[in-house]
């Protein structure tokens, strides 16, 4: 089981670390939401949790928690930019489905 972050992701994250002066990495996680059942949930981690599981990808920790992995196992975290906007985009080979909107996923 593994997450994972492409190098601009792993870049990007870590930027944005430095400016905060702090954290241990970031939070992948799923929660249920949107019109299709599921949405990814990210968060910087300033503490890990005893049941974290922890993953290392181009020098940067993507923490999950073990409820949120097997809908996430294999996902890729990408940071891409199109025309004028940027921001992480989820390769993830679970999804069976998303919603119109692309904010909400099913496996």
């Amino acid at each position: 089981m593994s997450v994972t972050l492409s190098p601009s992701a792993a870049k990007h994250v870590a930027n944005f670390i430095a400016k905060r002066g702090k954290g241990v990495g970031i939070r992948l996680g799923v929660r249920t939401s949107g019109c299709s059942g599921m949405a990814y949930k990210l968060e910087f981690v300033d503490e890990q949790q005893a049941e974290d599981m922890v993953f290392e990808s181009h020098g940067v920790k993507v923490i999950v928690d073990p409820k949120s992995l097997p809908y996430i196992d294999g996902t890729e975290l990408d940071f891409v930019r199109e025309g004028l906007n940027e921001g992480f985009k989820f390769n993830n080979p679970n999804v069976k489905d998303e919603c119109g909107c692309g904010e909400s996923f099913n496996v």
